[in-house]
């Protein structure tokens, strides 16, 4: 049988298969709140026969946003709006969501990629002063960002438990703390751009010490059927930054404290990166992070045909496989994968008759409407 097919367990949450949909930015909200564009987004992705489906990077604060137009976590309407979204969606699917918590830091401020992605200037209509470890902007040209304080660094972590409690609240099965691609905590956690003198500078023991404290108070706001793991860069990709090393001494402290899962991608911090594209080019570092730790480990990373899937789960190189830009082209991913490998998906009955005849069984029914 498939393995991508097998069953999955991320602590309590159960997932029908090991196909996972990444996290991806709509840049598509008002004021922090979910709008209808996401209803028909999700609605689509639950449909996909995928195991699970994680939410876009959510702000938990609104200069914790990457743009003006990123969805949020933050308000009692920035909660009501997702609901009404997840009320809607879960009509019609029993696919366990969950979402993405994420403070951008430095990088915030940012116009929407299909706008040029470039900073916008904290004293424009649309902008604000960035926060960060230190006062070191992300790229050449943009503004310092103020670097957090005892009491910064307060607000941010509680502004992480409210946004958790929120997510609880709204009847979401788990959270990915993002502490990848350059935001907040792997602002920390990369000494490219963490400068700090304190205890959450300097040596590694002190650039983990906030991103794990974020994980601690994450895990203790929310009940023990709430599964919370996270999202970690395994590599900066420039030399003298986070590396491997780093990620293995993060994960271990991670699994230490009950982090169900690791979710591993790479880069983003800095603008010199040079990262070497090619399929599956993060998985080594899944591979080397799944052979050390003993934790779920979910790759992610031009993973992109349902033989090359299969193959990273048959070598024991990861545990789950993410697609994002892959499942936004082709919305049915699974199904054609379940086809190719001989294996069972499932969809809605309203969809069964374009099952092709040469497939009989590929479709098992989703059950719509049980929650």
């Amino acid at each position: 049988m498939s393995i991508l097919f097998r069953s999955l367990a991320l602590g309590q949450l159960r997932l029908e298969n090991r196909i996972i949909i990444a996290p991806m930015c709509q840049y598509s909200a008002i004021d922090g709140n979910a709008q209808d564009w996401h209803t028909i987004h999700l609605g689509s992705l639950v449909l996909s026969g995928a195991g699970l489906l994680i939410l876009e990077a959510t702000a938990v604060s609104p200069e914790g946003r990457i743009s003006p137009t990123d969805l949020g976590l933050y308000s009692n309407d920035n909660e009501q709006a997702l609901k009404r979204v997840l009320d809607a969606v879960r009509k019609y699917s029993d696919m366990p969501l969950a979402i993405q918590l994420s403070h951008a830091g430095r990088k915030g401020s940012s116009h929407a990629p299909w706008d040029g992605g470039a900073q916008i200037a904290p004293n424009a209509p649309t902008g604000w002063k960035t926060v960060a470890p230190s006062s070191a902007p992300h790229a050449e040209g943009d503004d310092a960002p103020r670097a957090l304080d005892k009491t910064g660094l307060s607000k941010v972590k509680n502004n992480f438990v409210l946004a958790a409690q929120r997510a609880e609240r709204s009847g979401l099965d788990g959270i990915e703390i993002h502490m990848a691609h350059g935001y907040l905590l792997h602002q920390f956690l990369s000494p490219l751009s963490n400068h700090r003198t304190d205890e959450y500078g300097g040596n590694l023991e002190n650039r983990l010490r906030f991103p794990i404290e974020v994980f601690e108070a994450v895990s203790a706001a929310v009940s023990e059927t709430m599964t919370v793991w996270v999202r970690i860069s395994a590599t900066d990709w420039v030399p003298g930054g986070w590396d491997i090393d780093g990620a293995l001494a993060l994960s271990k402290a991670l699994k230490e404290r009950g982090c169900a899962a690791i979710h591993v991608s790479s880069g983003g911090v800095s603008p010199k990166q040079e990262i070497k594209l090619a399929p599956g080019y993060q998985v080594s570092f899944a591979e080397r992070l799944k052979t050390e730790i003993g934790l779920p480990i979910i790759a992610v990373g031009l993973i992109t045909e349902a033989a090359q899937a299969e193959d990273i789960l048959q070598k024991g190189q990861a545990d789950a496989v993410a697609l994002a830009r892959g499942i936004l082209y082709n919305p049915r991913w699974p199904w054609h994968a379940a086809a190719q490998l001989g294996a069972q998906v499932n969809v809605p009955k309203q969809y069964w008759r374009c099952q092709p005849s040469e497939f009989r069984n590929l479709f098992k029914d989703m059950e719509i409407g049980q929650r």
